[in-house]
């Protein structure tokens, strides 16, 4: 099969899509309201976006049209909801999705970034099976495509790099520390243990705005019977 090729929003709404699924899977599908917020926080996003939502509207149809998202109708609310298929079109299991979602929201990382930056989605059990789950992404058996790429070390870095394939070949070179300048003045990249609890709150923070958005939509679909 061809490969999608995603444009900077389309990537992404499919990797917000892919997070709230595997994270807070009882307030997903999304609404489109939820999904524009998804996009748009500021933690777990490389680069922090502002898009709105005729952006993430024109996103959802060309992600539809590449058979990666689906429209949810129906149930108890009126309110159109969102979900995506990566999982079902790429034929992927919790792990490999997962790596995949955090290339797509975060863009080239190390290996021992993405096994910090997984772990509520899935707990790999060491850096080896973070590099076994990367190798299988990247040489895939056809008909299914490669869907990352190990990234040449750029001078200046110590580890080289994983970037997904979905958006076409990646450009991304780190910048080295320029001469002159003082490596103790760059901030220390935080431990997995200390991400993982920044997002923990930021996710439980998520999940009471998107509380309050439920109990909002009822309240509306309730008072039509009033």
């Amino acid at each position: 099969m061809d490969l999608p090729q995603l444009d900077a929003i389309e990537a992404r709404v499919l990797g917000a899509l892919i997070e709230k699924d595997l994270t807070t899977p009882d307030y997903y599908p999304l609404s489109l309201n939820a999904l524009v917020n998804a996009c748009n926080q500021l933690n777990n996003r490389e680069p922090v976006m502002a898009i709105t939502e005729a952006d993430v509207t024109r996103a959802l149809d060309k992600l539809r049209d590449k058979r990666l998202a689906v429209v949810i109708t129906g149930g108890d609310s009126r309110v159109l909801k969102f979900a995506h298929k990566a999982t079902e079109v790429f034929e992927l299991k919790r792990a490999e999705v997962s790596l995949l979602c955090v290339l797509l929201l975060r863009g080239p990382q190390t290996v021992g970034e993405l096994r910090g930056r997984t772990g509520r989605m899935h707990e790999f059990a060491d850096l080896a099976d973070v590099q076994a789950k990367l190798g299988g992404l990247a040489n895939r058996e056809a008909p299914q495509p490669s869907l990352v790429t190990l990234l040449p070390r750029a001078p200046g870095t110590k580890e080289s790099r994983y970037a997904h394939l979905l958006s076409g070949a990646p450009t991304f070179v780190p910048a080295a520390i320029a001469p002159g300048d003082n490596p103790a003045a760059f901030t220390a990249p935080l431990s997995s243990d200390t991400e993982l609890m920044k997002q923990l709150e930021a996710d439980n923070a998520e999940l009471k705005r998107q509380l309050a958005e439920l109990r909002r939509e009822f309240d509306e679909f309730r008072k039509k019977f009033d």
